[in-house]
């Protein structure tokens, strides 16, 4: 990604390839000769963490603004959860059973594109965790629908490379979950979350919890499968016991289909006024 517009100033291209065509002496192998910009081991130490953080901010932010990619929607869900074909290979009956949100997460994703295409892919663009289960399922259904999709990967020591269906150009990876997790929300018009693990509860609870509080504003949060969600999360509980308060139930929505979800999107409560809170 290079800026094309005309300064002044020599380009920072242009030096990194002069530096790199020095003479080879003991000084300009030194660590302390290299560019700071270009030195990998200087931008890893533990006080350039600051940077760290604002470059896997920024790198994405510009990207997806050339792209021309303006809203989302977000797919959150278990990256353990087989496609229907390979459930008999599944670890448990459970995530067999859970197989057929595989196929609800990939015809939701189908449906979303098809509208997105008519913009042009600006708004309402699939965006997934970019690894595999219901994260390769969402980004699949874009591709069945001709259309684009992001891919937020992170690095982990198992489980997380991008699936195939990913756009190249919106690929992402990312060392911080602080810093995914914003992109994951900055530009959220509503979030889908299928039965997952520790990482969908955190990703569920923390979009609620931002809701809840008034740090972000209210967007359709659909919870796929009744079943497993009432099964694992007592939420009448929470709102009996006073730790929440009983309209928080309201800031969600059970939904079993692909085709429902579009619906509950669609009818959303106070769609319109979500559309007066200030910007993000």
């Amino acid at each position: 990604m290079k800026d094309d517009r005309n300064h002044p100033l020599r380009d920072s291209h242009q030096d990194r390839e002069t530096a790199h065509q020095t003479p080879d002496t003991a000084q300009t192998r030194a660590p302390a000769y290299k560019l700071a910009y270009d030195d990998q081991d200087f931008m890893c130490r533990d006080e350039l963490r600051p940077v760290r953080l604002q470059l896997e901010l920024l790198k994405p932010e510009l990207m997806m603004q050339e792209y021309g990619v303006e809203s989302t929607v977000v797919l959150f869900g278990g990256a353990r959860i087989p496609e229907p074909s390979k459930k008999d290979g599944a670890r448990t009956k459970t995530l067999a059973d859970l197989s057929k949100f595989y196929d609800e997460a990939r015809e939701f994703a189908r449906l979303l594109t098809l509208r997105s295409k008519v913009n042009g892919h600006r708004e309402n663009v699939v965006v997934t965790g970019g690894g595999p289960g219901v994260m390769e399922a969402g980004n699949r259904g874009a591709e069945d629908a001709g259309g684009v999709s992001i891919g937020l990967n992170i690095v982990l020591p198992h489980e997380q490379a991008p699936n195939e269906y990913v756009t190249p150009d919106l690929c992402f990876n990312f060392h911080y979950f602080a810093i995914r997790k914003m992109h994951f929300l900055m530009r959220a018009e509503a979030i889908a979350i299928f039965p997952g693990g520790f990482g969908t509860l955190d990703e569920l609870f923390e979009s609620l919890t931002l809701i809840q509080t008034g740090r972000m504003k209210k967007v359709p949060i659909l919870l796929f499968g009744r079943d497993f969600w009432t099964k694992i999360v007592n939420w009448e509980a929470l709102s009996d016991a006073g730790t929440i308060s009983a309209e928080d139930l309201d800031l969600f929505k059970f939904v079993e289909t692909a085709q429902e979800a579009v619906d509950a999107i669609d009818n959303w409560p106070s769609r319109e006024a979500r559309d007066e809170l200030p910007g993000r």
